[in-house]
């Protein structure tokens, strides 16, 4: 439920009276907005709390941590190919019947087969760290052949191994498989606290940019009751005589100008709030007030501290060292493709096999497979393959030299975004301190303009000026409103933007936290 009382706006330099006008428009506002919609929920907002909703609501962070949880999958994913896998493949059954051809010395044969088989398989493969593999695989076959009426069964079991020789001398893919999946994964941790980051900058730009169009309607409403009291006093002295119809005809056009004003402020309040519900994930027909007293604390921003800590924690920068370490793999690979490979394979296997003349079991067939698999001896085999690469026309030259430049280009890039973040962090921090000194000289331009204006009311209200020179010091007065709260939401967005391009919140005193636990 919304605090009444805490709903009050508050504009800087208002009079009470103003305040309480402003109040009253906005309050109605509120009301005519939610005729005919029922608002799903309530809530009172200040800076703090929207950024809160935004990092859990708005679609960015959604998409983003969908982003990380796919790069979190990929980087399981990619520790489960280091551990054993077990495969169970079966087949239950296969029948066929056809006709088959046979040729030998004597010629071509033609005939026919019906068979019904069944069959089964257990693979038991453990990747290696040197890019080969140990594997163990048992297997049954069991084939009823009906035109021979005969039942085989064959039963193996292997002991195999394989080893790519060039993993100890050029490329290894599983670990470097292995180390893209973790930098992708650091990639994408980084990217969600830079999309974090700037979402609480962009909230804050949403969240000011709707304080001011709040207080716009605040000093909307000043000019029209001030109109609206220029206006009576033109009607009281023109039916006295102490001005000509044209300036009483003048006040009227402009009271009704002075409420056009208002509602204009209105619509671009109602506009903004409902961009700013979008920004936050919000339903557009959620009631949102927002709390803001237009204060501001004096902070010290230093701006060689800023540069220090951008460079030290920019996410651009650790990204750029990512994109050349994956280069880096890449140029390695592809370097590997033109050079002498070779690769180890071994086995050792136990093979027993069965055939007798239906009608047969299969139990028994199993224990004579089984039998004779004890009994005879086993199979090995060993073999070492050389692969020698002696002409391609410079094909892997040519890639090797385009991988070299690409790499070149991410440094390039490593270096240029150095002087990015630097540059930035320095012009960023000599704005801010620029903002400042503005806001501050403007507060004065504010309480100087009000009492110009007010001796110019009275003024004209003796009858010691027209109404031309009051509307004069009314325009006077309405440009230093909109000048400093101009100044102020750049102050308070340079303070959030000197937080995400130096990664140190000046206004807390304490960096901002970098967690990548992977």
């Amino acid at each position: 439920m919304l605090n009444n009382s805490n709903t009050e706006l508050m504009v800087a330099n208002f009079p009470v009276k103003m305040k309480s006008v402003f109040f009253a428009s906005f309050a109605l506002s509120i009301l005519c907005s939610l005729n005919g919609v029922n608002a799903q929920e309530a809530y009172e907002l200040d800076l703090q709390k929207s950024i809160e909703i935004a990092k859990q609501k708005s679609h960015q962070m959604l998409i983003l941590s969908q982003v990380l949880a796919q790069s979190g999958h990929q980087l399981r994913a990619a520790t489960s190919s280091l551990k054993t896998h077990v495969d169970l493949n079966m087949t239950i059954p296969n029948y066929s019947e056809t006709i088959r051809q046979w040729e030998d010395s004597t010629g071509i044969t033609y005939f026919p087969v019906q068979q019904l088989q069944t069959s089964g398989s257990l693979v038991i493969n453990q990747p290696l760290p040197t890019d080969g593999r140990l594997y163990v695989s048992t297997g049954l076959n069991n084939v009823h052949d009906y035109y021979k009426n005969e039942r085989l069964m064959r039963m193996n079991l292997l002991l195999g191994f394989y080893q790519p020789l060039s993993a100890f001398y050029a490329y290894n893919s599983i670990r470097s498989e292995f180390k893209k999946a973790q930098l992708n994964y650091e990639l994408s941790l980084r990217t969600l606290k830079r999309g974090e980051l700037d979402i609480i900058y962009e909230t804050s730009e949403a969240f000011y940019e709707l304080v001011a169009n709040k207080e716009r309607m605040g000093i909307a409403s000043q000019v029209m009751e001030r109109q609206q009291e220029a206006y009576e006093i033109a009607q009281n002295k023109y039916e006295a005589g102490l001005i000509r119809e044209v300036e009483a005809l003048q006040m009227e056009v402009d009271l009704g100008e002075a409420n056009n004003d208002f509602y204009l402020a209105e619509v671009a309040y109602q506009s903004q709030m409902n961009y700013f519900k979008q920004k936050l994930g919000l339903s557009l027909q959620d009631l949102v007030v927002v709390v803001s007293d237009m204060s501001y604390s004096v902070i010290n921003v230093d701006e060689e501290m800023a540069v220090t800590h951008g460079l030290s924690n920019r996410m651009e920068l650790r990204e750029n060292e990512i994109q050349i370490e994956l280069s880096k793999l890449e140029l390695k690979r592809i370097k590997s493709e033109g050079l002498v490979k070779g690769d180890i394979t071994g086995y050792y296997d136990l093979i027993g096999t069965n055939q007798h003349n239906m009608p047969y079991s299969v139990g028994e067939s199993l224990e004579d497979s089984w039998d004779q698999l004890q009994g005879r001896r086993g199979n090995f085999g060993v073999a070492l393959r050389i692969s020698i690469p002696i002409f391609d026309w410079g094909e892997n030259r040519s890639l090797v030299r385009a991988a070299e430049s690409g790499l070149e280009t991410d440094r390039y890039r490593y270096d240029e975004e150095k002087i990015n973040i630097e540059r930035e962090n320095r012009n960023t921090v000599k704005q801010f301190h620029s903002s400042l000194r503005r806001l501050q000289l403007l507060e004065k331009n504010v309480q100087l303009a009000e009492k110009s204006f007010n001796i110019s009311r009275q003024r004209f209200s003796n009858g010691d000026i027209n109404s031309e020179a009051l509307a004069q010091e009314r325009i006077r007065l309405n440009a230093a409103y909109q000048s400093h709260l101009n100044s102020y939401i750049s102050y308070k967005l340079l303070i959030a933007d000197i937080m995400r391009k130096s990664f140190f919140d000046f206004e807390n005193g304490k960096p901002v936290v970098q967690d990548y636990d992977y």
